[in-house]
Formats: C-alpha cells, sequence, structure tokens
C-alpha cells in the first residue's frame, strides 16, 4: 500500500509515492508548466495547465513502478501558496491564477496602508502584493467572468489546494487548511477562521471562501476521476512551506528550517506562541491539530532557484541549474569578483524590507566578468538574501539557531550550502530526503491515515550533510555583506 504526495510549486508540480508501511520515498514524477507574464510584474499560471500536470504525474510515476492506483490508501496535498484561483462551483477556472510573486497590486496595497496595522495585528501578515486578498479584491473588480460568476453566486475562490481538492473530489469538497489560509490577509491567526471585518475591507464575500480546516483532517475522497478510483481519503493539507517544516521534524519550539525552491522560506516553530516580528518577518500557522494551532515565524525570499532559472532561460548562459555549481567552482581567486554583486530582485524584495516595487541589478561588471563569475554572483545573491532573513530571525528569536536545516531542489548545490554556511556564520543541516515538502505532505496524510504519529515522524528525519561555517572567505564575504547593505539602503 502506498500514499500519493501531490506537490502543485510554483514551476511545476510533483507526484511522490510513499511507501505506507515503512514510509520510504518510493518514487516520483514532475512535469513543469507554463509561466504567464502578461504585463510587468504580473506572473500567472492556467489553472487547466496545472491541473493535467497533476493527471500526467500520478499516471506516469504509478505506471512506472507498476503500482495499481487502488493500491494508494492515502492522499497530501501541498502547494504554492498565497496564488489565487478563482473557479465555479462546477469547478471551471473562470480566470489564470494569479502566482503569489505577482505585484499587480502594489499601488492598491500602498493606498491601504492606513489599515496595515490592523492587518498586521489579526493576521500577522503586512499589506503586500504576496497575499491572497488583494488578488481577490483585483480579480473582483478587474475580470468580467469573475464579477459575473460572483453576481450569480457562482463564484469560488481559493488557493491552489482549494482547486486541487476541489477537483480531485468532483466539487463534493471546499475547503483549505489554516495555514494556507493563514497567507490570505483574510484569516485571523486567533480563530482560525475568516475575519468578517478584513473581508469587508477588501471586498471579499465570506460566502465565496472555503472551510477552514485542520492541516490533518478528513477533507474529503477521490470521486469522477479517470486517473484515479473513488473513494481515496484525502488526510492531509499543508502549504509549501508549513510542508516542510513537518517534513523536516520541526515540532518543538524554536526549531526550524529553510526551504531553497523558486523562491526561499524560513519557518521557524515559535510552538502555541504567536509570535509578532520586529525585523520584518511573518507570522503565520505552522500547522493545526487536534485543536491545537501552532505558529511560525517566517521569513520570504521571492527569488531563490528562480535565479538560476533565469541564467538559464533568459540569458542562456547554463543548459542546466547544476552547471551553476561547476562554473562557479572554476573561479580561482575570489578577490576579482569582490564587486561583483547580483541582487535577485526580480519581483520585488519579501522579508525584511518589504520592497514591491525593488528591482533586480548586476553590479560591478568589467570586461574580464564571465559567465563563471554571473554564476557565483547569482548563489551568493541567494545566500546574501537568506542571509538577511537569518539576521532577522536571529533578533526576533533572541538567540542564535542551533541548527539551520535545510531542503529543497537547489540546496544539491554544494557550493551554495557552502557559501550561506560562510555568509551567515551558520552550520548548515541538508536531510536525506531533500524533497520535505512533498515528503511533510505524505506524512501528515499519514498521520491522518491513522498509520503514523507525530512522534513517529521526528524517527524518520535523517542527516545526510553538514556543512561547517568557515571564516577563510571571511574578508572577502564581510564586504559582499557591506556592499549588499549599501546597495539596498542607497536604492530602495
Amino acid at each position: 500500500m502506498y500514499i500519493l504526495s501531490l506537490d502543485q510549486g510554483t514551476t511545476g508540480t510533483t507526484a511522490t509515492i510513499i511507501d505506507a508501511k515503512t514510509f520510504k520515498f518510493v518514487d516520483k514524477e514532475n512535469q513543469e508548466f507554463k509561466q504567464y507574464f502578461p504585463d510587468t510584474g504580473w506572473v500567472e499560471h492556467d489553472l487547466d495547465e496545472i491541473w493535467k500536470s497533476v493527471k500526467h504525474t500520478v499516471k506516469s510515476v504509478l505506471k512506472r513502478n507498476s503500482i495499481d492506483a487502488k493500491e494508494i490508501i492515502s492522499i497530501g496535498i501541498t502547494n504554492q501558496r498565497e496564488t489565487t484561483c478563482a473557479f465555479t462551483r462546477k469547478g471551471d477556472a473562470l480566470a489564470k491564477a494569479i502566482v503569489w510573486q505577482d505585484r499587480r497590486t502594489a499601488d492598491y496595497c500602498e493606498s491601504m496602508k492606513a489599515h496595515e496595522d490592523n492587518f498586521k495585528k489579526v493576521t500577522g501578515l503586512p499589506l503586500d502584493p504576496y497575499f491572497s486578498g488583494t488578488k481577490m479584491h483585483w480579480l473582483l473588480n478587474n475580470n468580467q467572468y469573475v464579477k459575473e460568476a460572483y453576481k450569480n453566486h457562482d463564484l469560488r475562490f481559493g488557493t491552489i489546494d482549494t482547486f486541487l481538492l476541489y477537483r480531485l473530489t468532483n466539487g463534493e469538497a471546499y475547503r483549505t487548511d489554516v495555514s494556507n489560509a493563514s497567507r490570505t490577509l483574510l484569516m485571523s491567526l486567533e480563530t482560525c477562521n475568516w475575519d468578517e471585518d478584513l473581508c469587508k475591507i477588501l471586498g471579499v464575500d465570506k460566502t465565496c471562501l472555503p472551510e477552514v480546516c485542520e492541516s490533518i483532517y478528513d477533507f474529503g475522497q477521490t470521486k469522477g476521476l479517470d486517473f484515479l478510483p473513488d473513494g481515496i481519503p484525502i488526510n492531509g493539507i499543508l502549504g509549501d512551506q508549513q510542508a516542510a517544516l513537518f517534513g523536516q521534524a520541526c515540532f518543538t519550539k524554536g526549531t526550524g528550517k529553510c526551504t531553497y525552491g523558486t523562491g526561499a522560506f524560513m519557518l521557524v516553530n515559535t510552538g502555541e506562541e504567536k509570535k509578532y516580528s520586529e525585523h520584518g518577518l511573518l507570522t503565520t500557522v505552522a500547522y493545526k491539530y487536534q485543536g491545537k494551532t501552532y505558529y511560525a515565524l517566517e521569513g520570504s525570499c521571492y527569488i531563490a532557484g528562480a535565479c538560476v532559472q533565469w541564467l538559464r532561460d533568459n540569458l542562456e548562459i547554463i543548459d542546466n541549474a547544476a552547471q551553476t555549481e561547476d562554473k562557479a567552482n572554476a573561479i580561482k581567486d575570489l578577490n576579482q569578483i569582490k564587486d561583483l554583486l547580483l541582487l535577485p530582485f526580480f519581483t520585488g524584495i519579501g522579508s525584511p524590507y518589504w520592497k514591491p516595487h525593488a528591482k533586480a541589478a548586476l553590479i560591478g561588471m568589467t570586461r574580464a566578468t564571465d559567465t563563471n563569475d554571473i554564476c557565483r554572483a547569482a548563489l551568493e545573491g541567494i545566500a546574501l538574501s537568506i542571509n538577511d532573513l537569518i539576521k532577522a530571525m536571529k533578533s526576533d528569536m533572541g538567540s542564535d539557531l542551533e541548527e539551520f536545516k535545510v531542503d529543497g531542489g537547489a540546496v544539491a548545490n554544494n557550493l551554495l550550502m557552502q557559501i550561506q554556511a560562510d555568509i551567515s556564520g551558520i552550520n548548515v543541516t541538508r536531510p536525506k530526503v531533500i524533497e520535505t515538502t512533498s515528503y511533510g505532505a505524505a506524512l501528515a496524510a499519514a498521520i491522518g491515515a491513522g498509520l503514523m504519529s507525530i512522534d513517529d515522524v521526528s524517527k524518520q528525519w535523517e542527516k545526510e550533510s553538514f556543512f561547517k561555517s568557515s571564516t577563510t572567505n571571511a574578508e572577502y564575504y564581510d564586504y559582499k555583506k557591506k556592499l549588499w547593505n549599501k546597495y539596498i539602503q542607497i536604492n530602495f
């Protein structure tokens, strides 16, 4: 018997199979899908393309491993958070999904600054285009199909998890979990339900929002699908970063992780305490289980792996992500590139500065600058962005971090991990299973299906690599950090 984990990410969908007895990874299938950029700062996804990627990855991974779909006993869902969907009661998309990276509501957020303290107090979030609420407001005011559906009582809003759950259950389950709902600007951290006043401020009718449930819950069962049989329970739903926190077994206060995916996101568990940041971090829900809500502090960096994707797809200086490590390692004298800086602010800056209008920059080039140098600058830019999150987290938590657990596709890059350790003066731990987002959702589903306990999750976690912080290049990195801070202060 097996557990199916559906990881619907920003650039692709991954279907992962986990053995339901040993909880070991069996296999996975990934499929990328198209990114749409219809205007400056806009990012969209086609919901039908996302659904097709779900069907394709599930079919492929089952076929390759000769697994009968009837052997799947539970499903877990994890997803890119904040990305906003509008669909009908039949489950038909009304518009392309507005992706979390999308900046189109930046001016609207600025116009609403008088309400920001209230939003922060209730939701733990600043008024920023990143979050779902202002995206819903935009759709209601700018998309004719959404307007008409609302008038006809045929509008369903939701994050990606809600859309997938709706399709998987043939429209019978219109739900989300607290970790996803906490990213909308509409959910109260206190009640873990939609806040009437905030919904009114953003003009979002609560009847157009899904039921908010615990993260481990009987969300519904598959029905009417051509690639899975009826009756498979969906037992776990977590936003991608919370799923990674779960998969890294960060269940005690003060434990945390950083996921290097399209963006990079650092979460530290604060237990049942809602800890409000004084250094530009977010207060969010980690997960809710058996009536107890566990919270986290989060630092959000919009661009990490997407910077490497930019090198591949836009500059075309690499064929695949792994080449960045080889090219960056080819540099013999780091002092020759000490003034070279890539600031990967392609979609603004998230934590801790919250500058939605910020732009990316590559500065300090000379005639001698080559593609190796640019690859190295990209890796350093990612690490410098995350260093800002680490500094803010240390300040808010009032202590050093005992362990810096990492996961996500980009952590396979050993050089990036060593750069991070050296820049931040912190030891980095990489687990054996680096796709902890998919794994976390699978384990949540396993708990929901009664196959294991949270204590069992901790026993499953295993370390693969350890990157010890070194002071060998301390002078070089100190210079880079000063240059980084100076550029941000002057320009943003």
